[in-house]
């Protein structure tokens, strides 16, 4: 069918080959400070939060032990790329200041690196600033940027900086994600597709594309999100899904967080089916046996079909 008519590029408007209504994803690669990283196979991003109020208590790290034998954990289950937040961006998380943040993170950041010099890193953020130092200064490779370009911050009000994250990304020469929060697949398609044609004539050449379940949606509306997944192939970029025991989970379950781990699973399943090419996750070692049973099924369907 077709996805619906767009002025940009990005967006593909032909019938062919589809998953669950996207087109069939290529292979990507990331440059990670001049290693490229294959996508080929989906890739495992291990949570760590240093911060005391992250809604998930098992990613909550604030000593530097703490910090160390969490990265530990990520690396030893299987993931590809440490995530490193200093932010809750729980609903009613306290309100954090631009110097506490960064000095979370120039803690946490310091200790990754020299607990695993050789590990991606990526820094979960939505402020420029705070950004900059962290990839300049404090090792980071990634950004993670969860305003969508800096259309909101925590509390859904603009970031005003005098520079936007595009062009931190821009000038860092980094991989850059993009997370959406919009409400609607047709929303997320349009604005996606505006924004990366802003990040290609700002010279960003790898950017991630997230969804950004449980930012500005319902839980209907993220489980809408959720059945058209597959839609955002026609961007062409890498799909980065994060719903590691979110709401949308443990709402719908009528439990908590804690509780939550075999619904993340199930729509992790479904992610990669759509043709997700990174997950985020807070159970690492889960995560990457899903990756792995999954490729064999595909792997083995491909083998019957000859």
């Amino acid at each position: 069918r077709f996805l619906f008519a767009c002025k940009y590029s990005y967006i593909c408007t032909q019938k062919g080959n589809v998953i669950q209504g996207g087109m069939v994803p290529k292979e990507y690669t990331i440059n990670v400070r001049g290693r490229l990283m294959s996508l080929e196979k989906p890739v495992v991003m291990g949570i760590l939060n240093a911060t005391p109020d992250s809604f998930f208590a098992g990613s909550r790290v604030q000593t530097e032990r703490e910090i160390a034998c969490r990265a530990d954990q990520i690396v030893e289950e299987g993931g590809l790329i440490i995530d490193v937040g200093a932010f809750s961006t729980r609903p009613g998380a306290r309100e954090v200041t631009e110097d506490e943040e960064a000095g979370r993170l120039r803690q946490a950041l310091s200790v990754v690196r020299r607990e695993h010099p050789d590990v991606a890193v990526s820094v979960d953020t939505f402020r420029p600033r705070v950004a900059r130092r962290c990839i300049e200064e404090w090792g980071a490779d990634i950004i993670n940027d969860v305003s969508e370009g800096g259309q909101t911050g925590i509390v859904n009000t603009p970031v005003h900086e005098d520079e936007r994250m595009f062009d931190v990304a821009a000038a860092l020469h980094v991989p850059y994600i993009l997370m959406s929060v919009q409400s609607s697949m047709e929303q997320m398609l349009l604005s996606f597709s505006r924004e990366l044609q802003e990040l290609q004539l700002a010279g960003v050449s790898d950017v991630i594309i997230d969804p950004g379940f449980g930012f500005g949606k319902t839980l209907d509306e993220n489980y809408r999100v959720m059945a058209a997944l597959g839609e955002l192939q026609a961007l062409r970029q890498p799909l980065l899904v994060g719903v590691s025991r979110k709401s949308m989970v443990y709402r719908l379950l009528d439990s908590s967080p804690q509780e939550a781990l075999a619904g993340t699973t199930a729509l992790h399943v479904m992610a990669l089916q759509a043709g997700a090419k990174l997950l985020r996750v807070h159970d690492v070692r889960q995560a990457v046996d899903t990756v792995a049973v999954f490729g064999k099924v595909n792997a083995s369907r491909s083998f019957v079909n000859q």
